[in-house]
């Protein structure tokens, strides 16, 4: 298949990903060893997979589907989030395993970072077992999360629902996901393993680390070497379009003021995608991109409000982006 083109797909986005519980932790400054450190905690629905899902829909998709695996504590309470998100869930509940759950801790400093401690729980557990190639009927855009290369059975399903969209010819974009997982799973094996993907949408980190090369822009233009086409995100200096070894576009960020970065790349996906199933230019779309990670860090949590974005504005928009 060739590269990435314009024109409507007409058809669905199929995300197949990670659902998990987010414990965002807010607080100031360093954390201080041995005693206490105030913070305003929130439990939320979160997860790459579901988040990138979600900001699809948010976006303007109007047929975003998900498969995902959690775990029966929390399965219900996931899906009714994803719906009333607008996403088709299709939820493998895990008997065995709980839903993963990944503490976000949040400095709220100028730059609003976060680190994250990760118990991946049933979300790495998806295995071929769960795929059908019935779930690409009607389906114009697969999306992997990255984090499903981090488990023996992920990446079997992994190699299994490429395969499927290579024999229909539904195209197929990757997010490596975690630039800490990627130390441990190896830059070629990755790289290996995404073979047959046509867009990469590392973060700056990520394309860093899977190339060796320190500057983004080199790193972006390497990997689309690779990779047909390469968007790197970039957080607060935009993103990086890359195709056959050269950056062929540098899309500005949106000025904002962030108070949580947990869902920006999540979000950029998520609107980059619905853009692109939609008929934009990969730039373009990467601007889309760029507006809803904008979006994304001035909220709380990695989901988008309720409503559907419509050129610039939010229908039914709901949250107060507490």
């Amino acid at each position: 298949m060739s590269g990435p083109g314009p024109g409507a797909r007409r058809g669905a986005l199929l995300i197949a990903g990670d659902v998990v519980t987010d414990i965002v932790a807010r607080h100031r400054g360093p954390l201080a060893g041995g005693t206490d450190t105030a913070a305003v905690i929130r439990t939320l629905p979160g997860g790459a997979g579901a988040n990138v899902a979600c900001w699809a829909a948010h976006w303007g998709c109007a047929d975003v589907r998900l498969l995902g695996r959690v775990g029966s504590d929390s399965a219900a309470w996931h899906e009714r989030a994803l719906t009333a998100a607008g996403v088709r869930a299709q939820l493998v509940v895990d008997q065995q395993a709980r839903t993963g759950t990944v503490i976000c801790l949040v400095d709220t400093g100028d730059a609003a970072e976060r680190t994250f401690l990760t118990d991946s729980g049933a979300s790495l557990r998806l295995d071929p077992g769960d795929w059908s190639d019935a779930l690409l009927d009607g389906v114009a855009w697969l999306h992997l999360s990255g984090y499903l290369l981090f488990s023996a059975s992920g990446r079997a399903l992994v190699a299994v629902a490429l395969a499927a969209a290579r024999a229909r010819g539904v195209p197929v974009s990757m997010d490596p996901a975690s630039a800490g997982f990627l130390v441990e799973l190896g830059v070629d094996r990755f790289l290996a393993l995404a073979d047959g993907v046509e867009v990469l949408l590392p973060s700056r980190d990520e394309a860093c680390l899977l190339t060796g090369l320190p500057e983004p822009a080199d790193a972006a233009a390497k990997l689309s070497r690779h990779v047909p086409l390469v968007v790197a995100k970039q957080g607060a200096d935009g993103a990086l379009v890359a195709r056959s070894g050269t950056v062929v576009a540098q899309v500005p960020a949106v000025p904002v003021t962030p108070r949580d970065t947990t869902g920006a790349g999540d979000a950029f996906t998520g609107a980059f995608l619905a853009a692109l199933v939609a008929g934009a230019e990969p730039q373009a779309a990467a601007a889309e991109g760029c507006a809803a990670g904008a979006r994304a860090v001035e909220r709380v949590g990695g989901r988008p409000p309720a409503g559907r974005v419509l050129g610039d504005q939010t229908l039914r928009a709901g949250a107060d982006g507490s």
